[in-house]
């Protein structure tokens, strides 16, 4: 399985345009369901997650305590 890490303001509106085959990249690997999504207070705290969960000690962080 592939994991994907986005940024959105509507969790259930993105998974069903990743689910419709809307993404190029994510239309490849259908269907996607939600492991896991953490609400912050702004855009900002959502962008500096996203980063942070991207590099390798996020990708970590998150197999070991969000989608174990």
């Amino acid at each position: 399985g592939k994991t994907y890490i986005g940024m959105t303001e509507n969790v259930d509106e993105r998974l069903r345009s990743h689910n419709e085959g809307d993404g190029v990249y994510t239309r490849k690997y259908r269907p996607w369901v939600v492991a896991a999504f953490v609400a912050v207070k702004s855009k900002q705290q959502a962008r500096t997650l996203e980063r942070y969960f991207k590099t390798g000690s996020g990708h970590a962080f998150a197999r070991k305590h969000l989608w174990s």
